[in-house]
This record gives structure tokens, C-alpha cells and sequence, in this order.
């Protein structure tokens, strides 16, 4: 199988061969500000940022934060955090950005959960790195591209 479809970029001239199967995600988080700040330098060596917050207090303490290259597919807000743990990987360019990701993403509070690697189990070429979010959630930046 060919996964260069998960690192191609939407042509606006036709349609993609292959299009993503969800447009957007979200899930309530314990802490709003701590997660906000989590997400935002985790993320940001994968090109991804916050591009849209609704703030739900003066205080700034709860809100809805939505992260992404282009517009926001990844959301988190003030909630009931949810019991048992959420996987979500994140597309990474190369594996540059996956190793990013995960010192980044330790760097803001987020606990080990699989140093970057190849994961052959999963795939031949499957590059991941993996932590676990402020609420436990287990949080990875993969690539399909070799070295």
C-alpha cells in the first residue's frame, strides 16, 4: 500500500484520491489552561497550532481551544474529562517531526509513553513517538515516510 496519501495536501484544481475519514475531533479536558499550553507547544513542531478559542469565563479558565495546520480539526474545551483513555495520532511530515514532537511534548508536561521508533508491528515503515497528554491520554505524532 502506498501512504504517501497521508502527507499530500488537498488540491483545490481536483479531488484527492484518498480524503480524510473525520473532519474534526473533540473531547473534554480536566484542566483548560493546562491543556491549552500542553497542545500548543506539543504540537507545534508538527506545524500544528491553536487557530480558534471560545473562552467560557472571564477568568480564561474554560473555553474550547481548536488546533490544526489549515483550520481547527483537533478541539479540546472544559468539560467532564472522560474515563479511560483516548488515543490520537497526529500526521507528521517526516521523522524529524515526530522526534520533535515527543521532546516537545515532554518538555510541556507530558509523560512518556514510547520513545520514537519504527513500530514494524504496525507497519513496515511506521515511525511513532507517543506521550501521555495532562489528562492520561495517549498522544503520538507518526509518519509513514523512511528516513
Amino acid at each position: 500500500m502506498n501512504w504517501n496519501f497521508l502527507h499530500r495536501a488537498p488540491s483545490a484544481a481536483k479531488e484527492p484520491a484518498v480524503r480524510d475519514i473525520l473532519d474534526h475531533m473533540g473531547f473534554p479536558i480536566a484542566d483548560y489552561g493546562r491543556s491549552v499550553t500542553f497542545y500548543k507547544n506539543a504540537l507545534a513542531p508538527l506545524g500544528i497550532t491553536l487557530l480558534k478559542e471560545f473562552k467560557l469565563s472571564e477568568d480564561g479558565a474554560d473555553g474550547y481551544a481548536g488546533f490544526g495546520r489549515e483550520r481547527p480539526q483537533f478541539w479540546i474545551g472544559t468539560g467532564t474529562a472522560l474515563k479511560g483513555r483516548l488515543h490520537v495520532a497526529f500526521a507528521a511530515a517526516n521523522r524529524q517531526e515526530v522526534d520533535a514532537f515527543y521532546k516537545a511534548a515532554l518538555a510541556a508536561g507530558g509523560r512518556d509513553n514510547g520513545a520514537p521508533g519504527l513500530r514494524p508491528h504496525y507497519h513496515e515503515k511506521y515511525y511513532g513517538g507517543f506521550v501521555f497528554d495532562p489528562d492520561g491520554h495517549n498522544i503520538e505524532a507518526v509518519t509513514y515516510v523512511p528516513e
